[in-house]
């Protein structure tokens, strides 16, 4: 059952493989240049390469909400932590898994998808995962933006508030709002080798931010003590199991995207040591910092205030500090750009790419990515900490978990990691099954689709589901919905695929 490696695709030192020369794909419904395999002399991304994406992308304001907004849902400092924690070691195994192609074969994620999905099916797991991550990049752009409006509002004077309103916000939140979101696509047009240039510096510098407004909270608070003793209104007991889980699902599912479009970054890999040592400093140890960062500093926040500030422009727009100020403005626009521009640009780009390559290139699918991002009104989504943590980040995880399960199960249990890399891009190839879907993968994708997400439910008032769930007698699943969603796809696609014949 496992392929072979084809005399016509030698293996580069190291396992990497690439086209050999002369062969490179020309049916253009399904080959561009950014969907080509990098060439093995392009793969130069280094271990600091990629520990250093995961700093900066791991470091922004919706990292921040996600631990200090466990706190203002009632746990204390050490239940946040050990949360997220927990969720980015479960999440750093299929990120590793995932990842494993991109350095191997130079390859994005829409391309990946075709080896399971079909030529034509990847367009399904693509095209959801840009939708998600247009989502994101909305969200991140509006918070990024009003950041920028608060805290330039507070050093003139706060008189920007106040200025005339169109669609109900003050003109210069939507002028803030329009150049943050220019200035991210002027960085991502000129490629993914500025993008890791501006990763390497940015990412120390968040660390920097956060640390300085860690000690300018403790002195307000006069001490870490105060931080540390803010009590848990949940206890350890009946109360905290039933926010533990779906947060914990929430907090997986902030990373769900990457998981699957993590071979978008790989494929520039140096080799898999690079990789896997990068992710596996950068990820789980960057979160847990930034989360016990997040948590102290919302902690003395309702030491300090009385109640819990869990939003950090908020909270550094207090200072009457005019330094103070344009330190937390700059950590603002960097943490942001950061994470933006490389989760959830880089990502739609190829994956739009991949639907219309004759008409879509990276930069396009960049440019449209940062409008569909404007058109979905983000703001709703970060409205309260229930919307964002369990309706928000429950949904999304649930169907990307389903995806993810999917892609493991055939590039590591059904092919063994070995690939027609040719194939991938040939509609006379191993990978075309019926008229270019694997009819398989849609059935995987669809059970387990309906399974993770079909309980979705909300309490009353804080969400668009019935309290009940969509499909009542599925509810139970639905706190689970990420690991529900992979583990039967996984299986099931496994099952559905036993006996297939792969190419040789």
């Amino acid at each position: 059952m496992t392929a072979t490696t084809p005399s016509d695709r030698p293996a580069i030192s190291g396992g990497r493989v690439e086209l050999a020369p002369g062969t490179a794909p020309g049916d253009p419904r399904f080959v561009n240049d950014d969907l080509l395999p990098v060439p093995v002399t392009e793969r130069r991304w280094t271990t600091y390469n990629f520990a250093a994406l995961w700093v900066g992308m791991a470091h922004n304001i919706p990292s921040w909400l996600l631990a200090s907004g466990l706190v203002a849902l009632g746990m204390d400092w050490k239940q946040a932590v050990l949360t997220i924690a927990l969720a980015n070691v479960v999440v750093l195994l299929p990120m590793l898994l995932t990842g494993h192609a991109g350095p191997k074969y130079g390859i994005p994620f829409p391309v990946l998808a075709r080896a399971s999905f079909g030529l034509r099916g990847a367009n399904l797991p693509a095209l959801i995962r840009a939708a998600v991550a247009c989502a994101w990049f909305g969200i991140q752009t509006w918070i990024g933006g009003q950041g920028v409006f608060v805290l330039l509002d507070k050093a003139f004077g706060g008189d920007w508030a106040g200025a005339a309103r169109i669609g109900g916000q003050p003109w210069t939140l939507w002028l803030c709002f329009v150049l943050f979101w220019a200035l991210e696509l002027a960085i991502i047009h000129r490629g993914m080798d500025a993008l890791r240039r501006f990763e390497n510096w940015a990412a120390p510098f968040v660390i920097v931010g956060a640390l300085v407004l860690l000690v300018w909270i403790a002195v307000k608070a006069g001490g870490l003590g105060p931080l540390l003793d803010q009590p848990s209104r949940l206890g350890w007991g009946a109360d905290f199991w039933p926010v533990f889980f779906p947060a914990l699902m929430g907090m997986i599912a902030f990373w769900a995207t990457l998981s699957l479009n993590i071979p978008d970054f790989t494929r520039f890999g140096a080799g898999q040591r690079a990789q896997i040592w990068g992710q596996t400093l950068g990820l789980p140890t960057t979160m847990t910092l930034f989360a016990l960062l997040s948590v102290l500093v919302t902690s003395g926040s309702q030491a300090v205030y009385g109640a819990a500030v869990w939003d950090p422009v908020a909270l550094a727009a207090r200072t009457d500090n005019v330094f103070g100020l344009l330190f937390a403005l700059v950590t603002v626009l960097v943490a942001t750009i950061s994470v933006n521009i490389a989760a959830n640009v880089v990502s739609p780009a190829y994956d739009l790419a991949n639907l219309a390559p004759r008409l879509v290139n990276f930069r396009t699918g960049a440019l449209t990515t940062g409008v569909v991002g404007v058109l979905i009104m983000p703001w709703k989504l970060t409205a309260t900490p229930e919307l964002y943590i369990f309706t928000w980040l429950g949904l999304v995880g649930g169907l990307l978990g389903t995806v993810a399960g999917i892609l493991i199960a055939d590039y590591w249990l059904v092919r063994r990691t070995a690939l027609d890399l040719a194939g991938l891009y040939r509609a006379d190839g191993p990978y075309w099954y019926r008229s270019g879907w694997n009819p398989a993968a849609v059935i995987a994708f669809v059970v387990g689709g309906i399974l993770a997400i079909g309980g979705s439910h909300s309490a009353p008032g804080t969400g668009p589901f019935p309290e009940d769930g969509l499909i009542p007698f599925l509810a139970p699943l639905a706190d689970y919905g990420w690991a529900v969603g992979l583990a039967t796809s996984l299986l099931l696609y496994r099952v559905l695929m036993a006996g297939r014949r792969m190419p040789a």
